[in-house]
């Protein structure tokens, strides 16, 4: 039965993946460009490729691929995700707009003309005879497109209707019955029906120009938005200060400093010189205890070791502690655990240690249930002394009630990226008691750091990344 429903999810999602696509090939390529032009054939070919790179860039690791593929495929695939999202929902913007601004030109359009000066009182102007236009026996019939020179703002008049880019004479049925039309005012097919010859070259009609005009401007702002998100990521998360009070927290470990690192997902978009930026941070904070709460990477060691190298230049006054991520179980834990405590810091596989002036406890994170190595609180703090203050090391905020159960003062998660791309906040909240920052659950307080780094597309909107300074407190002092 999961099996199915599994098969169902994803064939839903590759046939929404495939309508939106659609639809912005519509919008974007087909309303803007001529037919059998090299711009209509370059945005077609996008519409097909680009896609095809995002499943290839979210399948490539899963599937076993080259570490070399991966990274070809990875930063075109991830990143059109996060265009796709924003060019998306700047669309579905634009398109209110677009709409009304084609009304209003029809209206524009549909009013007659007024009469020039010394012109008859008749509703379509002057007659059109044999003896001021020798091409025509008689007048011409409402609606029967005749040809004009190119002047006058590139159109000729015709009984008072606008006959933009004419050049031949043109059937009165082409829009039935006689009926004068305004190409790209109502023709939906305006990018074949718009080409005109100019003495500048081709001209495009109304309706394609509003095209253009709503479709560039999605593009800019989703461009802008998936810039200035990708510049956040790849310059490095900031620091970030919280203080906890605690209440059992003796008043000699009054300010001592933990820095919080989660979510670095290294892997073939982040790699060495991203690590080493984070560390050159933490170092810059010369916190007293360093945490790294899980989704350390998204590879294998043998992928991946060099890029978390730079881990060994972690330094704190009481070491560097290590708890397993979703992540990790996607990409051997097992031997993510063995390579951290090489490279110098100390894993917390359901276990704790008694630090000066309070305990410190990790636990696996949930999904090493699948291998039998899932957390095990009682392991972690089933036996310890309660009339100390216990800080907890766990990468999912929903174990907070596990926490709460065993007298946790301080439960430290990350997980949530804090949404990561915006509105993605809204669906974390879902999964997630807390997507981000400091909330009490009874006499336990969970802090959620939105992360040192980003999954899929290097790029967040609306949830920078950080590295937490949490300052414990004691109200004794």
């Amino acid at each position: 039965m999961t099996v199915v429903v599994v098969v169902v999810a994803v064939v839903a999602v590759l046939a929404l993946l495939a309508l939106v696509h659609r639809w912005l090939w519509v919008r974007l390529v087909r309303d803007t460009t001529r037919a059998g032009g090299a711009a209509r054939r370059t945005g077609t070919v996008l519409a097909f490729a680009l896609p095809v790179l995002a499943l290839a860039a979210l399948t490539a690791g899963r599937a076993g691929a080259p570490f070399w593929l991966q990274q070809v495929v990875a930063w075109p695939g991830y990143m059109w995700l996060a265009v796709l999202l924003y060019l998306t929902l700047a669309m579905l913007v634009a398109e209110p707009a677009r709409r009304r601004w084609l009304r209003r030109l029809a209206r524009t359009e549909a009013a007659p003309a007024p009469p020039g000066p010394g012109a008859p009182d008749t509703p379509g102007g002057p007659a059109t005879t044999s003896d001021n236009c020798p091409d025509l026996a008689g007048p011409t019939a409402a609606g029967a497109a005749v040809s004009q020179p190119a002047g006058a703002g590139g159109a000729g008049t015709v009984q008072g209707a606008t006959a933009v880019g004419a050049q031949a004479p043109r059937p009165a049925g082409a829009h039935g019955a006689g009926t004068p039309q305004t190409a790209g005012a109502g023709d939906p097919a305006a990018p074949e029906a718009a080409q005109s010859a100019s003495a500048g070259g081709v001209s495009v009609s109304r309706r394609v120009f509003v095209a253009r005009v709503a479709g560039g401007a999605a593009a800019a702002a989703a461009l802008a938005t998936v810039g200035t998100g990708t510049y956040g990521v790849l310059r490095g998360p900031r620091v970030k200060r919280v203080q906890v009070p605690l209440a059992r927290l003796p008043r000699a470990a009054h300010g001592f400093r933990i820095a919080v690192v989660s979510d670095v997902h290294l892997g073939p978009v982040l790699g060495r010189a991203h690590t080493q930026r984070i560390v050159d941070t933490v170092n810059r904070t010369q916190p007293d205890l360093i945490a790294v709460v899980g989704d350390l990477v998204d590879g294998s060691v043998h992928d991946l070791g060099p890029a978390a190298e730079p881990l060994r230049l972690l330094r704190s006054r009481l070491g560097s502690y290590f708890v397993t991520g979703n992540h990790e179980y996607f990409s051997g834990a097992r031997q993510w655990v063995d390579h951290v405590r090489e490279l110098g810091l100390t894993p917390l596989e359901n276990a704790r240690r008694e630090l000066p002036h309070f305990d410190l406890a990790g636990v696996n994170d949930v999904q090493g249930e699948s291998e039998g190595q899932g957390p095990d609180f009682r392991a972690a703090l089933g036996d310890r002394d309660r009339s100390r203050t216990a800080v907890l090391l766990a990468h999912q905020p929903v174990v907070i009630h596990d926490a709460v159960r065993h007298g946790v003062d301080l439960q430290l998660s990350g997980h949530t990226h804090g949404g990561q791309l915006w509105p993605g906040n809204y669906l974390a909240e879902l999964a997630n008691p807390t997507v981000a920052g400091l909330e009490r659950y009874g006499d336990t307080q969970l802090y959620v750091s939105r992360g040192a780094g980003a999954w899929g597309p290097p790029v967040r909107v609306g949830a920078p990344s950080d590295i937490t300074v949490v300052e414990l407190a004691s109200y004794q002092a």
